[in-house]
């Protein structure tokens, strides 16, 4: 039976049936997916409009990431870089083809007061990822204005430490929320560089934006005010790997105003190799063999290769003047100094729970 539901971008007057996927036999966030009406269609992705119940999700404790917290404004992402290591998340609403990730995506339906009260049971300092497991300015972005949205209510708020990772230059066009946003939180916009050879980025990245365009993008936001970094990632073996391919990236961040650089190297899930495979036979034949060999028994590099890496890239920071940490940052004007706010988090959102 389809479920009739207002098209987002429509009139009012104007409902019309939408069909959904198949609902047996599923659970929990796979059910909402089934169940959520598509909303538009193009000749190579699909919207759907996804209930959310919230926004906010908490990162697991054995996870090594700098954050505690994340919010992804959609499920999937339409840039279809062939190393993604996110199309896993798709597997959890029952969508096993690594090619969903890219071609089903699903807008959160976004409600303000209730993300204002999920962010008021947050002590105060707590780290907020933007863009975890999908990019928030992915092409999607510009119809529907989901992360735009959530920081417009970050900008009625204040007293986390924010970072926002993209490699959009559509995060240029949110200046104007992202200077009152930084007034009053501790805010990063990562911009992803994978690589400064345009052919080589269409290639890996084939619907993300140009790197030339991507670095205009970082070069907007120091001007504004608003504090940007680059990073180079992933490092893809015998790819995006040299000195050289390193250097192009960071000699381009300096020059744009970006306020640190760093990297890291691919890992390969089992979602990102099942496609990241095939795109080396078709395009990189020869390193099919020596890719198989590293990652078909272990989704990471082992060895002294990492090691190795993380020295070329300590020296290029230092070639370039980034030596300092990533989040020394002066105080934002308008970052609370009242203990009392802490008096009214929600325990279930702290250590101590």
């Amino acid at each position: 039976m389809p479920v009739y539901r207002l098209d987002r971008g429509r009139r009012k007057s104007e409902y019309r049936a939408v069909p959904t996927l198949s609902q047996n036999g599923l659970v929990g966030i796979a059910r909402m997916a089934a169940e959520s009406p598509r909303i538009e269609a193009k000749s190579r992705v699909d919207y759907f409009d996804l209930a959310a119940r919230t926004f906010l999700a908490k990162v697991g404790p054995n996870a090594r990431v700098p954050f505690r917290w994340m919010i992804n404004p959609y499920r999937g992402c339409e840039f279809g870089c062939k190393y993604c290591y996110a199309r896993y998340a798709h597997e959890f609403m029952e969508l096993r083809d690594p090619m969903d990730f890219e071609r089903r995506i699903f807008v959160k339906q976004f409600d303000a007061n209730a993300f204002q009260r999920e962010l008021r049971r947050l002590p105060q300092g707590e780290s907020i990822a933007i863009g975890t497991a999908t990019d928030p300015y992915q092409p999607t972005e510009r119809r529907y204005g989901i992360t735009r949205s959530i920081l417009q209510a970050f900008a009625q708020t204040s007293g986390f430490r924010l970072g926002i990772t993209t490699k959009s230059q559509l995060v240029a066009r949110d200046i104007d929320v992202l200077q009152e946003v930084a007034r009053r939180h501790f805010l990063t916009i990562s911009m992803t560089v994978t690589t400064a050879d345009t052919a080589l980025a269409r290639a890996i990245e084939p619907m993300a934006p140009r790197p030339d365009l991507r670095l205009s993008a970082v070069r907007k936001l120091v001007k504004g005010g608003v504090r940007a970094t680059v990073f180079c990632a992933p490092i893809l073996p015998l790819l995006t790997d040299s000195d050289a391919s390193i250097d192009a990236v960071a000699k381009a961040a300096k020059a744009a105003g970006a306020k640190g650089f760093g990297g890291n190297v691919v890992f390969l899930k089992p979602c990102a190799y099942q496609v990241f495979l095939p795109f080396l036979e078709e395009k990189f034949p020869l390193l099919v063999r020596r890719y198989r060999e590293r990652f078909e028994r272990s989704a990471y590099l082992r060895g002294d290769y990492p090691e190795r890496i993380a020295e070329r890239i300590a020296r290029i920071r230092q070639r370039y003047g980034f030596e300092k940490r990533f989040h020394e940052q002066e105080e934002p004007e308008l970052w609370p100094h009242d203990s009392q706010l802490t008096l009214f988090s929600d325990p279930a959102f702290s250590d101590s729970a």
